[in-house]
């Protein structure tokens, strides 16, 4: 149970020791006769929100495994008759024979190594060379006839098959990972062998199922960053002790400042301009900071996004009109934005040098500009006079950069010498962005 809890916890989810004593009182009451039911229990106890499941159920599968050690029996593998059990489980949606099937596949296709007992499980090996996807039509037949689905039903009968054989290689990469968790030690396994929350995912790193999760993370994190700057924007209204009027006030109390006067501030919002860079990996971060900057802008009095390779344009309506639709933004900006010029390579110097001559007016003492990309300049002049130019017309210049901060400076990276310029922050996850933004966003 510790070993659990400190799984969880090395993977962001926050748990309490109260928690902790629950979810033992709850496996106290459950026992371990049902493993679903604990299941179900330790998560009740144990997890804040539905979003959390997608880790804890691996760890719980590590630290609670559905059985120890391989088959009582080995045989040879025979892949076509192992094919043929395994379309018919999944045409019957049988969990306990695929739950069974994935054992048999692991045990006979997905050990590698030379030593007596393997060096270890693959469930990449396995799914290679057993293919379950490619039994969809007989999977779709056979689905068919024992529930005389019409032809109109196709499509909701494929959706359905595929997420039956998606929980099959679930259960394969379950069972490879509870194998190697028992030769290398659970602890190690839980934390390194198990995919991250969307929170922690590395913005450079991330596939397009994963920025698809972090999409759908934009509007709570916006709600909630929009109250810690409203709380904030009203802190700073009610202005600071006025020293001078104080002490003047205080003459009548005889010295004793028993009434404190504050400053006045004028509730002023400001402007926020977003400069980012769009290609290769970088442009998974760009997209979700714009996303998340367009739902804030209800905090600010203009908002203005610019996108670059080597051309810079404005993004603005773009981003403005696609909001309904997220996932398209980067094509739509691709589609109708002039970014590139000769070739397709991000050149951070010619696109400052555009910028600070065609868009200096987007830029007054009232504006703070957001850099958005990892300053890898493919090895042309960074142009240090044009971001110069733009940060002595601004409030403020922040740069957040989605690399490690132990590789700026290395290759074509001029994260240092643009690092003298402006504030440069580290912001490789979605944790991070959040952090940055409610700190740094002006009020």
């Amino acid at each position: 149970m510790t070993g659990l809890v400190g799984a969880l916890r090395s993977h962001g989810l926050r748990i309490g020791t109260g928690e902790t004593v629950d979810a033992a009182r709850a496996l106290e009451a459950l026992g371990l006769g049902d493993r679903e039911l604990l299941r179900e229990g330790l998560a009740a106890t144990l997890l804040h929100g539905p979003a959390q499941r997608a880790v804890f159920d691996p760890v719980f599968d590590v630290y609670f495994p559905r059985r120890v050690g391989g088959p009582d029996t080995r045989a040879a593998a025979d892949r076509d008759a192992l094919r043929e059990r395994l379309a018919a489980a999944l045409a019957a949606d049988d969990r306990a024979m695929m739950a069974r099937l994935a054992v048999e596949a692991v045990d006979g296709f997905g050990g590698y190594g030379s030593s007596p007992g393997g060096d270890g499980w693959s469930s990449y090996q396995t799914l290679d060379r057993l293919r379950p996807q490619t039994l969809m039509a007989r999977v779709r037949d056979g689905v068919r006839s024992r529930a005389g689905a019409g032809e109109f039903t196709d499509r909701l009968l494929e959706d359905e098959v595929r997420a039956r054989i998606e929980a099959f290689r679930a259960l394969v990469a379950t069972e490879a990972r509870r194998r190697v968790a028992e030769r290398r030690g659970r602890d190690e396994i839980a934390r390194r062998a198990i995919a991250p929350t969307p929170d922690r995912v590395d913005f450079l790193a991330a596939g397009q199922a994963q920025l698809g999760e972090l999409r759908k993370a934009v509007r709570p994190l916006a709600r909630k960053l929009a109250t810690r700057l409203a709380a904030r924007r009203r802190r700073a209204t009610r202005g600071s002790i006025d020293l001078r009027r104080t002490l003047r006030g205080s003459l009548s109390t005889g010295g004793v400042p028993m009434r404190p006067v504050l400053r006045r501030r004028r509730p002023v919002r400001p402007e926020l301009v977003l400069l980012c860079d769009v290609s290769g990996s970088v442009s998974g971060f760009s997209d979700f900071t714009m996303l998340l900057v367009r739902a804030l802008h209800e905090q600010f009095s203009k908002v203005r996004v610019f996108a670059f390779v080597n051309r810079v344009d404005e993004v603005t309506g773009l981003l403005r009109h696609g909001a309904s639709d997220p996932t398209g933004l980067q094509d739509r900006i691709r589609a109708e934005a002039a970014l590139t010029q000769w070739h397709d390579s991000s050149d951070y110097g010619m696109a400052f040098g555009e910028f600070a001559e065609r868009y200096t007016a987007a830029v007054t003492s009232r504006t703070t500009v957001f850099v958005l990309g990892d300053a890898r300049t493919n090895m042309g002049d960074p142009n240090l006079a044009a971001l110069r130019e733009v940060r002595e017309r601004a409030r403020r210049v922040y740069w957040l950069n989605p690399e490690r901060r132990s590789l700026w400076g290395t290759g074509d990276s001029a994260a240092p010498a643009y690092a003298e310029l402006v504030e440069m922050h580290e912001c490789r996850d979605v944790r991070q962005l959040g952090a940055l933004v409610a700190r740094l966003l002006p009020i």
